[in-house]
């Protein structure tokens, strides 16, 4: 009986910790990387206003002094790390959560400016001990949490041939195992891994030679296949993380102006869009003989995701399709609603809420609901002169919006 009691005992726990992970109740503070710990734009964490005040959610604190640029947070224990610039450097600063100010400034190479704005796109990404950081011009660095100390650096573009984007590299570094996966688009290095100890090529993509685009790229196992999914200039691809090879490429998805969109992975599926008159598109994902095939399961104008990202959430998926934020039915690409909302923008969830923000400076806090566009609040930011192009981030209660030089934490806890 004790035996029996205790085995009653352990399943119950067994359940509640499952459960807790299943329905989001659990709670974890960190972002570590470009749209979140799963890489794809959701909080699990809970606990937050349902409701926002007139005027917005408090605002905790607001730091100056980053320079120019349109990457986002990320965040571990007590430290922020966000890349910017220091004088004609392309820079990454690690900051005290607390209150946004310094501990760290490291200079990764020269920055750029472009006529739609200078600076780095890129977001760090945390991994153990270190980050990596990628700046505009193609400076990649692996650097020590502690201190900025540079552990390895070299530049993808110079290395690999590849030609930077006219609107400068955006994308934010992938790890995957030992390895930390970067989009040189040079010939026969579309796609590249790197260790991520030393910094030596273990991998090029010697059956892809496609430029970059400005998208992020994502990993998932498809049937016991380890697979790299982006979006280059010319096609969504699919490339084994092994040893590089290319296994798919879809070039419906793309235009010839700017492919941006992170793609979402689910059950075996990987949704992908882009914007420029071109649409989305579901992508069914089977394996054969260790190699990975994509068949289109339908093709959407529906959603032509410029650059504000796309989420999944209890079935539906939601972004924006050029300026209308856009709720879908992710299995058949049947619109629920749509909204102009806040205008083209960007958006993260949590908490059955989604947060948007235009790339006007209005923010505003949206049901992540399918029955209705519902809004519960918004609020203006200063303009920087810039579209505000920086992802929201949401972690440890705290709301984080960063714009060009400017970034602010707003307490969105309920109490």
């Amino acid at each position: 009986r004790q035996m029996e009691t205790r085995i009653r005992r352990l399943t119950l726990c067994v359940v509640l910790v499952a459960s807790s992970v299943i329905t989001g109740a659990a709670v974890g503070g960190d972002w570590p990387q470009w749209r979140g710990p799963s890489r794809d734009g959701v909080s699990l964490e809970t606990g937050f206003l349902q409701q926002w005040p007139a005027g917005g959610p408090p605002l905790a604190w607001t730091i100056s002094g980053l320079g120019k640029g349109y990457g986002t947070v990320a965040v571990q224990g007590d430290r922020l790390y966000v890349q910017g610039t220091q004088g004609d450097s392309s820079a990454v600063f690690c900051l005290r959560r607390s209150d946004g100010g310094r501990i760290w400034a490291r200079a990764l190479g020269r920055t750029l400016d472009q006529e739609r704005g200078g600076g780095p796109r890129g977001t760090p990404t945390i991994d153990s001990d270190v980050l990596f950081a990628l700046s505009e011009t193609g400076d990649l660095a692996c650097l020590r949490l502690s201190d900025g100390t540079v552990v390895w650096s070299r530049n993808i573009l110079a290395d690999f041939g590849g030609g930077n984007p006219k609107w400068l590299i955006s994308e934010s570094p992938l790890v995957d195992g030992p390895n930390v996966i970067v989009t040189p688009g040079g010939r026969n290095a579309g796609l590249v891994a790197l260790d991520k100890k030393t910094g030596k090529t273990v991998w090029t993509t010697r059956e892809l030679s496609d430029p970059a685009a400005y998208s992020s790229g994502i990993v998932a196992d498809v049937h016991g296949v380890r697979t790299i999914m982006t979006l280059t200039s010319q096609a969504a691809v699919g490339v084994r993380a092994t040893d590089g090879k290319l296994m798919w490429r879809y070039t419906k998805v793309a235009n010839d102006t700017a492919n941006v969109t992170t793609p979402v992975f689910f059950n075996n599926r990987v949704f992908v869009t882009s914007a420029y008159n071109t649409g989305a598109a579901l992508l069914q994902l089977r394996a054969e003989n260790g190699e990975v095939r994509a068949d289109e399961v339908y093709f959407t104008r529906d959603m032509m995701n410029h650059h504000g990202g796309v989420v999944l959430v209890n079935g539906h998926l939601y972004g924006f399709s050029n300026a209308i934020l856009t709720c879908l039915d992710a299995q058949t690409g049947t619109v629920q609603w749509r909204d102009r909302s806040v205008g083209k923008g960007s958006l993260t969830y949590a908490d059955r809420r989604l947060y948007v923000l235009g790339e006007g400076n209005t923010v505003g806090l949206v049901d992540a609901s399918p029955a209705a566009y519902v809004e519960r609040g918004r609020f203006q930011i200063a303009d920087q002169g810039w579209p505000s192009w920086a992802h929201p981030v949401v972690a440890g209660g705290r709301l984080y919006l960063r714009n060009q030089g400017v970034l602010a934490s707003h307490d969105i806890a309920a109490k």
